[in-house]
């Protein structure tokens, strides 16, 4: 398997190969290219959070009809997904409950639409760890989808402490975001 890593580093999916580990951005790349090389799409979503957590990458991709991810996270529950999913936003939903940041607040308050990779294949992405900068930039000014009303914000309870637990077993805590605010709800 990749082993998490905390560091600030970006790796391409080569260097993925060669170091065997990676953070979310660099596994959700990763992913894209292993789903293109099977036939897929490398088409990537960005999971956005309130400003209390970091974002979260998927590699998304359709089978016979339906939408699943492939990722990699710090947190048990943002990871993997069948395609079962009819649409996009079902998807991102699907990460709703386990997408809570290390105090259990939960963040996720929007969602990119799928950016293909395949638009970066000049900057040589699947061998340059310089690419990561064009894409992030591209995801920056993407399409982006609230899930939440701000009166849903408003009311949202905090995962329980067996959940953060859960959602944490394994954790690199080196890895975590460092929260701002304690209970803020934003």
């Amino acid at each position: 398997g990749v082993q998490y890593s905390e560091e600030v580093r970006y790796r391409c999916p080569l260097s993925v190969l060669k170091d065997r580990k990676g953070h979310c951005f660099d596994g959700a790349v990763f992913a894209a290219a292993m789903l293109r090389r099977i036939g897929h799409k490398p088409l990537i979503v960005d999971l956005i959070p309130n400003e209390n957590d970091d974002d979260h990458i998927l590699a998304v991709y359709k089978a016979r009809g339906h939408w699943g991810a492939v990722a990699k996270s710090n947190f048990t529950g943002l990871r993997y997904r069948e395609p079962v999913f009819r649409t996009i936003r079902e998807l991102v939903l699907s990460y709703f409950e386990d997408f809570f940041n290390s105090i259990g607040e939960k963040t996720l308050r929007a969602y990119t639409r799928p950016l293909d990779l395949r638009t970066f294949d000049p900057l040589d992405w699947l061998v340059r760890d310089g690419a990561r900068d064009a894409i992030v930039e591209k995801l920056d000014v993407v399409n982006k989808f609230r899930v939440l009303t701000p009166a849903m914000i408003r009311h949202l309870s905090f995962a329980d402490e067996r959940s953060v637990r859960a959602g944490l077993l394994g954790a690199r805590v080196d890895g975590l975001f460092k929260p701002v605010h304690q209970k803020k709800k934003s």
